[in-house]
């Protein structure tokens, strides 16, 4: 349980906003129990807790989904020219019920963007193909491929959604999703490493460099590298938590050595729990965008080189491109739900392969060489 300082919303007046964090299914959440003006207390904060960890309340999530579930159910018998589940209606009931969604903020953007306006008004039943097909040309001749893509499944899901619950019927024809290749994979050669270690260290916002640093050296993600809290680093067996990953359920990669050297050279924030601390008392850091585009232009990177996630691709590609790391074991490093998404690194492993294979020729042509 911990508490940020907030304003009352009344009197404007500074006041403690409870917050309480536990574990339910594997998974941690953390949610606001409460103000201090609204009677919320630590006492009755960690009382709500207890009950959420022995499954004898529902969570935040839970109860909003509930909620919208009867708002949802008692519309659904209302009269059919009243309630109409449209594009934009089932969409919004879709962003309700999975507000724990991580990326349901680019959805948003999205959808408001390129759906809302366009075929928002619609129900499912009224779409034509040449609905779809317009959304996909007109974005394709903007040279928005991968957006055209993301849209429409952004449509067909929450079509889906609408008959999954019952609230519309299934469309007439198939919404075809444009296929990509774009699994761009960053790579950074020696002479572009050395650079950058050099502007990491030289910079004066040291923070920026660190985070930097730790995405390099263990291949962490941006959110992981931000959440990261003292607690999380295990010393003594020489493992690193994550925090909330992305696949969901909490993980473990290794405290390697470089690694535990950039961590160690941190001095902790007494008032705050997190590696990196933000502004707002209690919070993370979440950007430092000047900093690392800065270290980037002095490190003479690519344009196109992505400064956090670039170097977890380029943690990743030493690894493969070593010869002495298997796939398996670097899906678990990068902590990859599926293997399938390691793949993009299989032909740096062959080329190592293949290198070694060569050994071989060098070693029985060396002694040929010698009898002759």
């Amino acid at each position: 349980m911990y508490f940020i300082w907030g304003n009352n919303r009344i009197t404007g007046k500074p006041e403690k906003i409870f917050y309480i964090t536990y574990r339910k299914d594997g998974k941690l959440i953390s949610e606001k129990a409460g103000r201090a003006g609204e009677d919320m207390t630590p006492a009755r904060a960690s009382y709500q807790r207890a009950l959420r960890i022995k499954g004898k309340e529902a969570t935040n999530a839970e109860k909003r989904a509930a909620k919208e579930a009867e708002k949802a159910e008692k519309n659904a018998t209302a009269d059919a020219e009243v309630v109409r589940w449209t594009i934009s209606k089932l969409w919004d009931y879709y962003c309700d019920t999975h507000a724990d969604n991580k990326v349901l903020a680019h959805d948003k953007a999205r959808f408001n963007h390129h759906l809302r306006e366009t075929l928002g008004a619609k129900e499912p039943g009224q779409l034509l193909p040449l609905d779809v097909d317009q959304i996909r040309i007109d974005l394709q001749k903007a040279g928005k491929r991968t957006t055209a893509a993301h849209v429409l499944e952004l449509l067909r899901r929450t079509i889906n959604y609408g008959i999954k619950k019952g609230l519309t019927s299934p469309i007439a024809f198939k919404i075809e999703i444009p296929r990509l290749n774009n699994q761009t994979t960053e790579d950074l050669n020696k002479a572009q490493l050395k650079s950058l270690l050099k502007a990491l260290d030289a910079d004066h916002d040291q923070t920026a460099a660190n985070i930097m640093r730790l995405a390099l050296f263990t291949g962490m993600r941006r959110s992981e590298i931000f959440k990261l809290q003292w607690t999380d680093i295990d010393s003594e067996r020489g493992f690193i938590n994550l925090r909330d990953p992305k696949g969901g359920r909490d993980q473990s990669i290794p405290l390697n050595d470089t690694a535990r050297k950039i961590i160690e050279s941190i001095k902790p924030d007494k008032e705050s729990p997190y590696v990196f601390p933000g502004r707002e008392k209690g919070e993370h850091l979440t950007d430092c965008r000047p900093s690392f585009l800065r270290i980037k232009k002095a490190a003479g990177l690519p344009d196109n080189f992505r400064y956090l996630h670039g170097l977890r691709h380029a943690f990743a590609s030493m690894l493969a491109s070593s010869g002495q790391v298997d796939l398996y074991t670097l899906q678990k490093l990068l902590t990859h739900k599926s293997p399938l998404m390691t793949q993009r690194y299989a032909h740096l492993a062959d080329n190592a392969l293949k290198r070694a294979s060569n050994v071989a020729c060098d070693l029985v042509s060396s002694i040929v060489d010698v009898e002759e």
